[in-house]
Protein backbone atom coordinates (compact mmCIF):
# COMPACT_ATOMS: atom_id res chain seq x y z
CA UNK A 1 0.00 0.00 0.00
CA UNK A 2 0.87 3.57 -1.14
CA UNK A 3 1.73 5.68 1.93
CA UNK A 4 3.44 9.03 2.43
CA UNK A 5 6.14 10.46 0.15
CA UNK A 6 5.57 7.09 -2.39
CA UNK A 7 1.49 8.19 -2.42
CA UNK A 8 2.48 11.77 -3.78
CA UNK A 9 4.97 10.57 -6.11
CA UNK A 10 2.39 8.54 -7.07
CA UNK A 11 0.42 11.22 -8.27
CA UNK A 12 3.37 13.36 -10.64
CA UNK A 13 2.26 11.72 -13.46
CA UNK A 14 -1.42 13.19 -13.20
CA UNK A 15 0.38 16.74 -12.42
CA UNK A 16 0.85 17.57 -15.99
CA UNK A 17 -1.54 19.59 -18.13
CA UNK A 18 -2.58 19.55 -21.67
CA UNK A 19 -2.69 22.94 -22.62
CA UNK A 20 -5.22 22.63 -26.04
CA UNK A 21 -7.50 20.77 -23.10
CA UNK A 22 -6.63 24.31 -20.05
CA UNK A 23 -7.70 26.38 -23.10
CA UNK A 24 -10.80 24.21 -23.91
CA UNK A 25 -12.01 24.49 -20.52
CA UNK A 26 -11.55 27.94 -19.50
CA UNK A 27 -12.79 30.07 -22.76
CA UNK A 28 -15.59 27.33 -23.36
CA UNK A 29 -16.90 27.87 -19.68
CA UNK A 30 -16.25 31.91 -20.45
CA UNK A 31 -18.27 31.66 -23.44
CA UNK A 32 -21.07 29.60 -21.59
CA UNK A 33 -21.06 32.17 -18.52
CA UNK A 34 -21.43 34.98 -21.03
CA UNK A 35 -24.10 34.25 -23.04
CA UNK A 36 -26.05 33.49 -19.81
CA UNK A 37 -25.40 36.84 -18.80
CA UNK A 38 -26.52 37.87 -22.12
CA UNK A 39 -30.00 35.68 -21.97
CA UNK A 40 -30.44 37.30 -18.26
CA UNK A 41 -30.04 40.80 -19.29
CA UNK A 42 -32.34 40.44 -22.86
CA UNK A 43 -34.57 37.73 -23.01
CA UNK A 44 -38.05 38.72 -23.21
CA UNK A 45 -39.46 36.54 -20.77
CA UNK A 46 -38.72 36.49 -16.83
CA UNK A 47 -39.84 32.81 -16.31
CA UNK A 48 -36.96 32.40 -19.13
CA UNK A 49 -34.40 35.18 -17.05
CA UNK A 50 -34.65 33.61 -13.67
CA UNK A 51 -33.15 30.17 -14.49
CA UNK A 52 -30.65 31.85 -16.81
CA UNK A 53 -30.04 33.71 -13.50
CA UNK A 54 -29.70 30.48 -11.42
CA UNK A 55 -27.64 29.22 -14.16
CA UNK A 56 -25.23 32.04 -14.19
CA UNK A 57 -24.35 31.67 -10.50
CA UNK A 58 -23.65 27.64 -11.10
CA UNK A 59 -21.08 28.44 -13.80
CA UNK A 60 -19.28 31.07 -11.84
CA UNK A 61 -18.69 28.42 -9.64
CA UNK A 62 -17.27 26.30 -11.97
CA UNK A 63 -15.03 29.02 -13.31
CA UNK A 64 -13.78 30.11 -9.98
CA UNK A 65 -12.38 26.23 -10.03
CA UNK A 66 -10.52 26.73 -13.18
CA UNK A 67 -9.05 30.58 -11.28
CA UNK A 68 -8.40 29.08 -8.77
CA UNK A 69 -6.06 26.07 -10.62
CA UNK A 70 -4.16 28.87 -12.35
CA UNK A 71 -3.24 30.41 -9.20
CA UNK A 72 -1.99 27.33 -8.04
CA UNK A 73 0.55 27.51 -11.06
CA UNK A 74 -1.78 24.17 -11.98
CA UNK A 75 -2.90 25.04 -15.26
CA UNK A 76 -1.63 27.99 -18.25
CA UNK A 77 1.27 29.15 -16.03
CA UNK A 78 3.03 31.65 -17.75
CA UNK A 79 0.46 32.96 -20.32
CA UNK A 80 -0.23 36.29 -20.36
CA UNK A 81 -3.05 36.28 -21.94
CA UNK A 82 -4.65 33.78 -18.81
CA UNK A 83 -2.97 35.83 -16.32
CA UNK A 84 -4.86 39.00 -17.52
CA UNK A 85 -8.06 37.07 -18.23
CA UNK A 86 -7.79 35.56 -14.26
CA UNK A 87 -6.78 38.72 -12.66
CA UNK A 88 -9.93 39.93 -14.01
CA UNK A 89 -11.74 37.34 -13.14
CA UNK A 90 -10.60 37.56 -9.59
CA UNK A 91 -11.82 41.24 -9.39
CA UNK A 92 -14.83 40.43 -10.82
CA UNK A 93 -15.64 37.94 -8.11
CA UNK A 94 -14.90 39.71 -5.41
CA UNK A 95 -11.21 37.35 -4.91
CA UNK A 96 -8.58 39.16 -6.17
CA UNK A 97 -5.23 37.07 -7.02
CA UNK A 98 -3.15 39.14 -4.47
CA UNK A 99 -5.09 38.22 -1.71
CA UNK A 100 -6.57 34.79 -2.63
CA UNK A 101 -3.11 32.99 -3.66
CA UNK A 102 -1.45 34.08 -0.42
CA UNK A 103 -4.61 33.41 1.90
CA UNK A 104 -5.26 29.79 0.21
CA UNK A 105 -1.49 29.19 0.11
CA UNK A 106 -1.20 29.62 3.90
CA UNK A 107 -4.89 27.06 3.76
CA UNK A 108 -2.86 24.49 1.85
CA UNK A 109 0.72 24.18 3.94
CA UNK A 110 -1.18 24.75 7.20
CA UNK A 111 -4.61 22.16 6.58
CA UNK A 112 -5.90 20.29 9.24
CA UNK A 113 -3.27 22.11 11.71
CA UNK A 114 -4.53 23.19 15.12
CA UNK A 115 -3.38 26.21 16.72
CA UNK A 116 -2.81 28.10 13.60
CA UNK A 117 -3.86 31.10 12.38
CA UNK A 118 -6.94 30.88 10.19
CA UNK A 119 -5.70 32.52 7.19
CA UNK A 120 -7.68 31.16 4.11
CA UNK A 121 -9.51 28.70 6.19
CA UNK A 122 -12.74 28.05 8.74
CA UNK A 123 -11.04 28.83 12.31
CA UNK A 124 -11.22 25.73 14.43
CA UNK A 125 -10.96 25.17 18.73
CA UNK A 126 -10.57 22.44 20.57
CA UNK A 127 -13.16 22.35 23.22
CA UNK A 128 -11.23 23.29 26.06
CA UNK A 129 -9.91 26.15 24.52
CA UNK A 130 -13.53 26.88 23.47
CA UNK A 131 -14.49 26.50 27.44
CA UNK A 132 -11.45 28.51 28.52
CA UNK A 133 -12.34 31.94 25.51
CA UNK A 134 -14.19 34.93 26.78
CA UNK A 135 -17.76 35.45 26.06
CA UNK A 136 -16.44 37.77 22.88
CA UNK A 137 -14.06 35.16 21.83
CA UNK A 138 -17.21 32.02 21.45
CA UNK A 139 -19.44 34.69 19.77
CA UNK A 140 -16.93 35.48 17.10
CA UNK A 141 -15.52 31.74 16.67
CA UNK A 142 -19.25 30.64 15.96
CA UNK A 143 -20.10 33.37 14.47
CA UNK A 144 -17.69 32.53 11.94
CA UNK A 145 -18.70 28.72 11.75
CA UNK A 146 -22.44 29.76 11.47
CA UNK A 147 -24.51 28.54 8.56
CA UNK A 148 -25.63 31.71 7.84
CA UNK A 149 -22.06 33.24 7.33
CA UNK A 150 -21.66 30.55 4.89
CA UNK A 151 -25.29 31.20 2.69
CA UNK A 152 -24.19 34.95 2.96
CA UNK A 153 -21.15 34.15 1.62
CA UNK A 154 -21.21 36.72 -1.17
CA UNK A 155 -21.47 39.27 2.31
CA UNK A 156 -19.32 37.78 4.81
CA UNK A 157 -16.71 35.93 2.65
CA UNK A 158 -16.28 37.41 -0.81
CA UNK A 159 -17.04 41.41 -0.36
CA UNK A 160 -16.20 41.88 3.57
CA UNK A 161 -13.39 38.99 4.23
CA UNK A 162 -11.55 38.74 0.49
CA UNK A 163 -11.86 42.67 -0.26
CA UNK A 164 -12.66 45.06 2.32
CA UNK A 165 -10.53 43.71 4.98
CA UNK A 166 -7.78 42.57 2.57
CA UNK A 167 -7.71 46.56 1.79
CA UNK A 168 -7.83 48.05 5.00
CA UNK A 169 -4.99 45.69 6.29
CA UNK A 170 -2.81 46.67 3.61
CA UNK A 171 -3.93 49.28 1.04
CA UNK A 172 -0.25 48.97 -0.43
CA UNK A 173 -0.61 45.21 -1.36
CA UNK A 174 -4.11 44.92 -1.80
CA UNK A 175 -4.92 47.92 -4.46
CA UNK A 176 -6.93 45.64 -6.29
CA UNK A 177 -8.92 44.37 -3.71
CA UNK A 178 -10.36 48.11 -3.80
CA UNK A 179 -10.50 47.83 -7.47
CA UNK A 180 -12.84 44.80 -6.88
CA UNK A 181 -14.74 46.77 -4.57
CA UNK A 182 -15.36 49.94 -6.69
CA UNK A 183 -16.20 47.61 -10.01
CA UNK A 184 -18.23 45.48 -8.45
CA UNK A 185 -20.90 48.86 -6.83
CA UNK A 186 -20.26 50.65 -10.38
CA UNK A 187 -21.60 47.52 -12.02
CA UNK A 188 -24.30 47.39 -9.24
CA UNK A 189 -25.37 51.18 -9.76
CA UNK A 190 -24.99 51.43 -13.31
CA UNK A 191 -27.49 48.44 -13.86
CA UNK A 192 -29.73 49.74 -11.25
CA UNK A 193 -29.88 53.29 -13.42
CA UNK A 194 -30.25 51.71 -16.99
CA UNK A 195 -31.45 48.66 -16.53
CA UNK A 196 -33.68 48.81 -13.33
CA UNK A 197 -33.30 46.84 -9.94
CA UNK A 198 -34.95 43.42 -11.70
CA UNK A 199 -32.01 43.15 -13.68
CA UNK A 200 -29.55 44.56 -10.84
CA UNK A 201 -31.39 41.02 -9.07
CA UNK A 202 -31.35 39.01 -12.02
CA UNK A 203 -27.74 39.78 -12.82
CA UNK A 204 -25.78 40.69 -9.69
CA UNK A 205 -27.16 40.09 -6.94
CA UNK A 206 -28.97 36.10 -7.27
CA UNK A 207 -25.44 35.11 -9.37
CA UNK A 208 -22.93 35.94 -7.12
CA UNK A 209 -25.15 34.72 -3.95
CA UNK A 210 -25.45 31.76 -5.54
CA UNK A 211 -22.05 31.39 -6.53
CA UNK A 212 -20.38 32.49 -3.50
CA UNK A 213 -22.69 30.36 -0.71
CA UNK A 214 -21.82 27.46 -2.68
CA UNK A 215 -18.25 28.20 -2.90
CA UNK A 216 -18.27 28.65 0.97
CA UNK A 217 -19.96 25.72 1.45
CA UNK A 218 -17.51 23.51 -0.13
CA UNK A 219 -14.67 24.91 1.59
CA UNK A 220 -16.37 24.47 4.64
CA UNK A 221 -17.61 20.84 3.71
CA UNK A 222 -14.41 20.03 2.51
CA UNK A 223 -12.46 20.20 5.89
CA UNK A 224 -15.29 19.97 8.18
CA UNK A 225 -16.99 16.77 7.56
CA UNK A 226 -17.94 13.16 10.43
CA UNK A 227 -14.61 11.71 10.05
CA UNK A 228 -11.88 14.67 9.79
CA UNK A 229 -8.71 14.95 11.71
CA UNK A 230 -6.62 17.49 13.31
CA UNK A 231 -3.27 17.39 14.47
CA UNK A 232 -0.86 19.83 16.58
CA UNK A 233 2.39 20.89 14.32
CA UNK A 234 4.19 17.94 16.04
CA UNK A 235 2.43 15.14 15.02
CA UNK A 236 1.36 17.19 11.25
CA UNK A 237 2.39 15.54 8.12
CA UNK A 238 1.36 16.72 4.61
CA UNK A 239 -0.19 13.12 2.88
CA UNK A 240 -2.03 12.35 6.26
CA UNK A 241 -3.45 16.21 5.75
CA UNK A 242 -4.71 15.56 2.82
CA UNK A 243 -6.12 11.87 3.16
CA UNK A 244 -7.26 12.24 6.68
CA UNK A 245 -8.38 15.64 6.54
CA UNK A 246 -9.71 16.71 3.42
CA UNK A 247 -12.82 14.91 2.04
CA UNK A 248 -13.88 13.44 -1.55
CA UNK A 249 -17.31 15.09 -2.15
CA UNK A 250 -19.37 12.79 -3.51
CA UNK A 251 -21.33 13.91 -6.56
CA UNK A 252 -23.15 13.28 -9.88
CA UNK A 253 -22.26 14.63 -13.02
CA UNK A 254 -23.70 17.69 -13.30
CA UNK A 255 -22.43 18.55 -9.35
CA UNK A 256 -18.96 17.74 -10.71
CA UNK A 257 -19.10 19.71 -13.82
CA UNK A 258 -20.48 22.77 -12.03
CA UNK A 259 -17.55 22.47 -9.35
CA UNK A 260 -14.84 21.79 -11.62
CA UNK A 261 -14.34 18.26 -9.51
CA UNK A 262 -13.10 20.42 -6.69
CA UNK A 263 -14.73 17.36 -4.71
CA UNK A 264 -11.91 15.48 -5.57
CA UNK A 265 -10.36 17.75 -2.61
CA UNK A 266 -8.51 14.76 -0.73
CA UNK A 267 -6.35 14.56 -4.18
CA UNK A 268 -6.20 18.08 -4.66
CA UNK A 269 -4.06 18.57 -1.59
CA UNK A 270 -2.01 15.82 -2.28
CA UNK A 271 -1.04 16.95 -5.06
CA UNK A 272 -2.41 20.66 -6.22
CA UNK A 273 -0.27 20.79 -9.34
CA UNK A 274 -3.27 18.19 -11.03
CA UNK A 275 -5.76 20.09 -13.54
CA UNK A 276 -8.97 19.51 -12.11
CA UNK A 277 -9.84 17.70 -15.70
CA UNK A 278 -7.21 14.75 -14.49
CA UNK A 279 -8.53 14.74 -10.78
CA UNK A 280 -10.87 11.76 -11.63
CA UNK A 281 -8.20 10.33 -13.49
CA UNK A 282 -5.43 10.14 -10.88
CA UNK A 283 -8.37 8.63 -8.55
CA UNK A 284 -9.20 5.97 -11.09
CA UNK A 285 -5.61 4.94 -11.22
CA UNK A 286 -4.48 4.66 -7.66
CA UNK A 287 -6.10 2.68 -5.85
CA UNK A 288 -4.94 4.42 -2.46
CA UNK A 289 -7.16 7.84 -3.58
CA UNK A 290 -10.19 5.35 -3.23
CA UNK A 291 -10.14 5.84 0.40
CA UNK A 292 -11.07 8.54 1.27
CA UNK A 293 -13.24 10.00 3.50
CA UNK A 294 -16.18 10.88 2.07
CA UNK A 295 -19.31 13.60 2.27
CA UNK A 296 -21.76 14.52 0.07
CA UNK A 297 -24.62 17.19 -0.89
CA UNK A 298 -27.69 15.46 0.48
CA UNK A 299 -29.36 17.29 2.78
CA UNK A 300 -27.92 14.73 5.37
CA UNK A 301 -24.92 15.06 5.03
CA UNK A 302 -24.84 19.33 4.86
CA UNK A 303 -26.38 18.68 8.38
CA UNK A 304 -24.17 16.59 9.98
CA UNK A 305 -21.16 18.83 8.60
CA UNK A 306 -22.89 22.14 9.63
CA UNK A 307 -23.45 21.06 13.16
CA UNK A 308 -19.39 20.42 14.31
CA UNK A 309 -17.95 22.90 16.05
CA UNK A 310 -15.16 21.81 17.89
CA UNK A 311 -12.57 19.71 18.22
CA UNK A 312 -11.84 16.94 21.04
CA UNK A 313 -8.64 15.43 21.03
CA UNK A 314 -10.14 12.75 24.01
CA UNK A 315 -11.71 11.27 21.19
CA UNK A 316 -10.25 12.55 18.26
CA UNK A 317 -13.48 14.02 15.83
CA UNK A 318 -15.07 17.28 15.59
CA UNK A 319 -18.16 17.51 17.79
CA UNK A 320 -21.13 19.73 18.30
CA UNK A 321 -21.00 21.96 21.47
CA UNK A 322 -21.93 20.15 24.44
CA UNK A 323 -21.68 16.65 22.91
CA UNK A 324 -19.69 14.42 25.25
CA UNK A 325 -18.28 11.00 24.54
CA UNK A 326 -15.71 9.01 26.56
CA UNK A 327 -15.55 6.24 23.87
CA UNK A 328 -12.00 7.18 22.22
CA UNK A 329 -13.05 7.29 18.56
CA UNK A 330 -10.19 6.07 15.49
CA UNK A 331 -10.66 7.09 12.02
CA UNK A 332 -9.24 5.03 9.91
CA UNK A 333 -9.12 4.92 6.12
CA UNK A 334 -11.85 3.05 4.55
CA UNK A 335 -11.20 0.46 2.60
Amino acid sequence: MLTGKQLILATKPYAKETKWKSWYYTLSTAAVLIGLFACTAFLPSLFLRIPCSILTGLVIVRMFVIYHDFQHHTILYQSKAANVLFSAFGIFILAPASIWKRSHDYHHAHNSKLFTASIGSFPIMTQQKFQESTPAEKRAYLAARHPLTILFGYFSMFMIGMSVKSFTSSPSRHMDSLLALVLHFTMGTLLYIYMGWLSLLLLLIIPFFIACAIGAYLFYAQHNFPGVTFRDKEGWCHDNAAMASSSYMQMNAFWKWVTGNIGYHHIHHLNSRIPFYRLPEAMEAIPELQRAKTTSLSPKAILACLRLKVWNPDINKMTALGEVSTTPVSYELRA
